[in-house]
């Protein structure tokens, strides 16, 4: 596994600060200074997770993360001076996998980035087996078999593929377009509708109480995500 960290922030002084801290855990750190130069780094090397400032010249966090999930899964933590929750939602929805608000404790980011590796190489693992646990919860992927304290639950196609999506980003909000681009395709003619029903079919065969769901959750005004 590598041991390369892209950090991209046009704070020279944090660049150099999170640089030597990183390094002192034995990590080799590359940097950036904005978004064009940190996209074309992330194109050409192989990174084992980046740190991205939200506020970059010419090409904006968000945009390099969204970029960026076109072509590949690497971790990505968004680090930003904003407090607002819709910046945190926007930079998760966007590709991230976590954001830490500025300024921060260095060893809260070195444990942040532990956990997110973690979580990484153990979904890599699961993906390479068809095998996914988080919990109570197992789902087969190679043949669409859901079990739920060992006990088999049917799920229809599209209800097992949401579920999928769910499980495999714990705590992560994804709206209902999201969603039905996800499991339906750009092309599908129906609408957001069609989510809300089958998350709705999905917990009534899920949940022990559909009304106070254990599982699939629902975040007003973002959408739907996994409680692990």
């Amino acid at each position: 596994m590598s041991r390369k960290v892209l950090v991209v922030d046009d704070e020279k002084l944090i660049v150099k600060g999170l640089k030597f801290s990183l390094e002192q855990d034995q990590y080799e750190v590359d940097a950036a200074y904005d978004g064009e130069e940190a996209l074309d780094k992330i194109k050409n090397n192989s990174y084992e997770i980046i740190l991205l400032d939200l506020m970059l010249p010419k090409l904006s966090g968000l945009e390099v993360c969204q970029a960026t999930r076109e072509f590949s899964d690497v971790p990505i933590i968004m680090l930003t001076a904003k407090g607002e929750d819709m910046d945190k939602i926007m930079g998760l929805e966007y590709g991230a996998d976590d954001y830490i608000t500025k300024p921060f404790n260095i060893l809260e980011v070195k444990a942040r980035m532990k956990a997110i590796l973690r979580r990484h190489r153990n979904d890599s693992e699961k993906k390479d087996t068809g095998i996914i646990t988080s919990g109570d919860i197992k789902m087969d992927t190679n043949s669409n078999s859901l079990y739920i304290k060992s006990k088999e639950i049917n799920l229809t196609t599209k209800e097992f593929e949401l579920l999928e999506i769910l499980v495999k980003n714990p705590g992560k909000a994804y709206s209902r377009d999201q969603l039905l681009e996800m499991v339906w395709g750009k092309e599908y003619p129906g609408d957001a509708r069609t989510v809300d029903v089958h998350v709705r079919r999905l917990r009534e065969k899920i949940e022990e109480t559909p009304s106070t769901p254990r599982y699939v959750h629902t975040r007003w005004g973002v959408g739907y995500y996994y409680n692990e």
